[in-house]
């Protein structure tokens, strides 16, 4: 479970709001998608959850455990997925993913295994062996995926990451995502893709100028706008225009 309560965060020593007053529960077994346009919060909100920022009021908690008071116990349980691939450049893949391995302290008989599932799903056993500064962006885009499933983390936050994917490795991903959070685990990703959202989370919140403006499920959200049926892209349009 993932808690926000009260969180803040400015930039500019103070000038601009990133995130306002926002208050927020991921509950474990779902997947919950974070919407909002360019500039939203929504990469600051996730970074804050991860320990790469700090909030400037309010508490964050991953499954019970403080974020500041417990950083350490609070990462071991994640993994983080930013919207563009940071990694290793002149580390070959097997590298970076036995080094992901070694920081999370994963078994090598579950490290060789999970290594060897993700890499097929995702078709990298071939390249696996070249340093990554020669793969594609959405190449990059897989093995940080990769990197994020071996642990088995009990929380995955994922910052746009369809983004680089080909169809093929974009329909694995959600299939993983929702076999993730039927573990009973937790995931919280962002997207720009509405049609992602609507048919894949089980709950969608949405930020506009650092406040959450919406959060439900696909029918509560619905019942906010006053035609019926609307799609979710028509709702967000209506919700984050002004």
């Amino acid at each position: 479970m993932i808690e926000l309560r009260n969180v803040s965060k400015s930039y500019n020593k103070g000038k601009v709001k990133a995130v306002d007053d926002l208050t927020l529960v991921v509950r474990p077994g779902e997947i919950f998608g974070f919407l909002g346009p360019n500039g939203a919060g929504k990469t600051t909100t996730l970074k804050m959850i991860v320990g790469l920022l700090k909030p400037d009021a309010g508490t964050i908690a991953v499954n019970g455990l403080d974020t500041q008071t417990n950083a350490l116990a609070c990462k071991a349980m994640t993994t983080y997925v930013p919207d563009y691939p940071a990694i290793y450049e002149r580390l070959t893949g097997l590298e970076y993913l036995n080094f992901i391995g070694d920081v999370y302290g994963v078994p090598k008989a579950d490290r060789l295994r999970r290594i060897e599932k993700w890499l097929e799903i995702f078709e990298l056993t071939k390249a696996v062996g070249n340093p990554i500064q020669s793969y594609s962006h959405g190449m990059k885009q897989k093995i940080v995926l990769t990197a994020a499933l071996l642990p088995a983390p009990r929380v995955m936050i994922l910052d746009e990451p369809m983004v680089g994917l080909d169809p093929r490795s974009a329909h694995q991903l959600k299939e993983l995502m929702r076999e993730h959070c039927d573990q009973g685990k937790t995931l919280f990703f962002s997207t720009h893709i509405m049609e992602v959202a609507e048919k894949l989370c089980d709950r969608i919140g949405i930020i506009n100028k650092g406040r959450l403006i919406a959060c439900g499920t696909m029918d509560e959200l619905k019942k906010l706008d006053a035609e019926p049926d609307q799609s979710l892209e028509n709702i967000f349009l209506e919700l984050t225009e002004t």
